[in-house]
């Protein structure tokens, strides 16, 4: 009788310690289960640099307020934004250094920057932003975009294509100011100053007031990519701030916790969109 007590309390344990095992690779598997499930798609990051408008005429104020910020448009998320490393406007063949007239500022809560620059004469204003590489958690990488944005006075429309020679760079093939919503906007990607093929171009309308919505995940942010040339073209459905930010792996890495990771470039161009009027 004593060995069949024995024997069913070993039949007993070997029963309780599968009962565990089994309890313990159930929440394994549910752990792994939905840290591998795929991510809902999120807003882009967006280096921002968003004049107070984007034509000047003669009855306009002349001075142009640029706010520099880094940022999920769409979402209206920020994140917070060192000192650029550089900022500058060229005209003509003239380039200002405006980087000792930045001025600490809060964008989506965030830490940013402005800048008032006075428009004297006619001309066409690239505005450019290169900031300190952004150490981002979620993608295991740095993030840096080289931003710029054109600003067109008193009736001026030359050289709006200009190339300013950044390490990454859009090039408008379409006038970048004076366009309609719905206008096809077309562009070259540039990486270390040749075309970038195939370069991925994420979209984003800057949604300033908060009030636009996206019926899924999948529609905050745009997605097209450059052809063999690097170039790309897309059509904004609505009004407003619109961001391209052309995307590539740089050739070279940053150090982060003694460890090297990849540098994430981004060719940055933001284009205001108007509504047609009637009388």
């Amino acid at each position: 009788m004593g060995a069949m007590n024995a024997s069913f309390c070993i039949v007993v344990f070997f029963v309780q310690k599968s009962v565990e095992v089994m309890k313990k690779s159930l929440v394994v598997t549910f752990v792994l289960t939905f840290t591998f499930l795929p991510a809902f798609p999120v807003g882009a990051h967006f280096g921002m640099l968003i004049p107070s408008d984007s034509m000047i005429m003669p009855a306009d104020d002349r001075n142009v307020h640029l706010t520099l910020s880094f940022s999920h448009p769409f979402d209206r998320q920020g994140m917070p934004m060192g000192r650029p490393k550089s900022i500058s406007v060229s005209t003509g063949e003239k380039r200002i250094d405006l980087h000792n007239h930045l001025k600490a500022t809060q964008v989506m809560n965030n830490a940013a920057w402005t800048i008032d620059f006075p428009v004297n004469r006619p001309g066409v204003y690239h505005f450019t932003m290169e900031p300190q590489p952004y150490w981002e958690p979620a993608e295991n990488s740095f993030i840096i975009h080289y931003t710029k944005t054109v600003v067109a006075a008193f009736g001026d429309e030359e050289s709006w294509d200009t190339e300013l020679g950044l390490k990454t760079e859009i090039i408008p093939l379409s006038r970048p100011f004076g366009l309609y919503a719905g206008n096809l906007f077309q562009a070259m990607v540039k990486l270390d100053g040749k075309p970038a093929p195939h370069a991925r171009v994420e979209i984003e309308y800057y949604n300033r007031d908060g009030r636009a919505r996206a019926k899924t995940d999948f529609m905050v942010t745009q997605t097209v990519k450059a052809d063999a040339n690097g170039i790309f073209a897309y059509s904004p459905p609505v009004s407003g701030w619109w961001g391209f930010a052309a995307l590539n792996i740089a050739d070279f890495k940053l150090k982060h916790e003694g460890m090297e990771k990849d540098v994430e470039l981004g060719a940055v161009i933001w284009v205001l969109f108007h509504d047609w009027e009637t009388k």
